[in-house]
């Protein structure tokens, strides 16, 4: 499907994935402390981080030779991802979670916390879906999906 929204999610749509970029995001690295942080079984952890690996969101790092271990550090590609777990995270804060948010993102130079939103690159300007006009990219090819105009879908 050519939509990268589905391309994304062939990636990183599954349970756990999303959950290894967070703690990847937070510090994370050695298949130890994944696992352990995460409850998650060693074989699926292994698997999500192959894959990581193999679509160059994550790379391998040698810090032990013998035996032979690496770590797991996100690439620029893994990076860029944490504005849409941010997203994802203020989501489940203000609908998943009835007694409040379980952690909370605190901006360190003003003290206040994090109010994740889309901005224009341009203008600045707050953006909601309701503001914006959709159009074919450079991407698009024949028989793609038919855009609908963003009032009747936001």
């Amino acid at each position: 499907m050519n939509c990268s929204i589905a391309q994304t999610l062939e990636v990183i749509g599954d349970w756990w994935t999303p959950l290894v970029l967070r703690d990847a995001l937070m510090g994370v690295r050695r298949f130890e402390q994944f696992q352990g942080r995460l409850g998650i079984a060693r074989n699926v952890l292994a698997q999500r981080l192959e894959t990581l690996v193999e679509h160059g969101l994550m790379e391998q790092v040698p810090y032990q030779n013998r035996p032979l271990r690496h770590e797991y550090v996100l690439t620029d590609k893994g990076r860029d991802l944490w504005p849409a777990l941010q997203m994802l995270r203020q989501w489940g804060d203000r609908w998943a979670a009835p007694n409040g948010a379980p952690v909370e993102a605190v901006h360190e130079s003003c003290g206040h916390v994090l109010d994740a939103h889309l901005a224009c690159g341009a203008c600045g300007e707050r953006v909601y879906g309701r503001d914006l006009t959709l159009r074919h990219g450079p991407g698009w090819s024949e028989g793609d999906a038919v855009i609908v105009p963003a009032a009747q879908g936001a």
